[in-house]
């Protein structure tokens, strides 16, 4: 399986490398064809895929995946009873919108169904009793986070990754995501990784918390600190958080509930108004080259910094000043520059901990290499079939771009909900 993905790989990396700078650093050219840009993300999403879903479809991710983390007394034991979730419920919620794509008859769409398949195999094998890779959701507070992943993907791909699923996984995934209410989140961001295990039950058709619900919400809508950021609870944070979990979170959470209570369906205006200001901010930040701001924690998850600027896209909700053309221009070459610095993948093709290359130092004491796989977020756009102007318009400078080169650029203002 692995081998007929690299193949399909070579081809499409080929088509993409032709807008490369030399030394791997994305020029300005880069996004010039929608085409081998798509073709280059596939490439990306597939080499990511291959390690996590092949092993675990195989019931050996276990046995095969390496645990990098910190040096520290019981800080890799303590990793290696949650990394194996975090690897699966990260990588499957970047690529979830892929999965869920219509089939078709294209190259692209036979290969999606390859991974479609791998996916559910991989479920089916993370939740089985039985399995000899049946993934910890309970055993640690880390693990109601990827539970939260894992859930959210299944938000985001509901055809693929639940309808398609056989009855006996369904319940054997029910259970898995009611036994995370074990765990108490912290008083943060956390609070959504429950709410979003809820709003999954509760598409699951199963018994669902709104108090989980509520309370996330209610407090991030006091948590907001102004011009599309939120607190990372009390206090504001200056890393990438808000792109991570929060933004994120919080819209798929009341895209599932919100018909359920009417205050929350109040809130989503705002809320994704607040989206969509951050997204137009993370644009900016997107240099010339690729590079952007190493501020904060949790660097190692590298191109995944971006996820609020690849769900605006996915959503058709990106924000005034910023085209479709633009913001896969942005992304692409985030995505290079973090997926192609040398030493990202060890000899087996598994991340290595870093922010541009393997940079162990980077890793905080809760990332491991499960962890590193929320990169797979900045894929998001995928779920846009290739017929969409996010892939066919042509490529427009980013507003890095045109103010380093001197050419006219809109002046950034700051959002106001007053």
């Amino acid at each position: 399986m692995a081998a007929a993905a690299e193949a399909d790989a070579d081809g499409a990396a080929g088509a993409a490398g032709q807008n490369a700078a030399p030394g791997g650093t994305a020029s300005t050219a880069v996004g010039a064809d929608g085409a081998a840009d798509r073709a280059y993300w596939v490439t990306v999403a597939t080499r990511l895929a291959d390690p996590v879903l092949v092993n675990l479809a195989e019931r050996r991710l276990h046995e095969r995946m390496p645990v990098e983390a910190a040096p520290g007394p019981g800080v890799r034991e303590g990793r290696a009873k949650v990394s194996h979730l975090e690897a699966f419920g990260r990588l499957l919620c970047g690529i979830a919108p892929w999965l869920e794509l219509a089939p078709d008859d294209s190259s692209e769409g036979r290969l999606r169904a390859k991974y479609r398949d791998l996916a559910l195999k991989a479920l089916a094998a993370a939740v089985d009793p039985a399995s000899p890779d049946r993934l910890n959701f309970t055993d640690g507070a880390q693990a109601l986070v990827d539970a939260a992943f894992l859930s959210q993907a299944i938000l985001r791909a509901p055809n693929a990754l639940w309808e398609s699923v056989d009855a006996t996984t369904r319940g054997h995934v029910v259970k898995a995501l009611e036994s995370t209410r074990v765990h108490t989140p912290g008083f943060n961001n956390w609070l959504l990784f429950a709410a979003t295990v809820e709003a999954a039950l509760k598409h699951a058709g199963a018994s669902w918390d709104r108090m989980r619900v509520d309370y996330a919400i209610r407090q991030h809508q006091q948590w907001y600190k102004g011009d599309g950021l939120y607190g990372d609870g009390p206090d504001f944070h200056w890393d990438y958080y808000n792109s991570f979990v929060i933004h994120p979170m919080l819209l798929d959470v009341l895209d599932a509930c919100a018909s359920s209570n009417k205050a929350w369906a109040s809130l989503q205006p705002a809320m994704l108004k607040r989206a969509q200001r951050y997204a137009a901010i993370q644009e900016r930040l997107v240099s010339p080259e690729g590079t952007f701001p190493p501020i904060g924690r949790s660097l190692a998850y590298r191109c995944g910094a971006f996820q609020v600027l690849a769900h605006m896209s996915l959503r058709h909700a990106l924000p005034e000043g910023v085209t479709p053309a633009q913001s896969r221009n942005a992304l692409t070459k985030v995505i290079k520059r973090t997926i192609e610095a040398p030493k990202t993948f060890d000899a087996q093709g598994w991340l290595t901990i870093g922010f541009a290359g393997h940079q162990p130092a980077v890793g905080e004491t809760y990332i491991s290499t499960g962890s590193l796989y929320l990169a797979s977020f900045a894929l998001l756009p995928l779920g846009l079939p290739p017929a969409d102007a996010f892939w066919t318009t042509p490529s427009e400078p980013t507003t890095s771009e045109r103010a380093w080169s001197g050419q006219a650029f809109p002046i950034d203002k700051a959002y106001s909900e007053t």
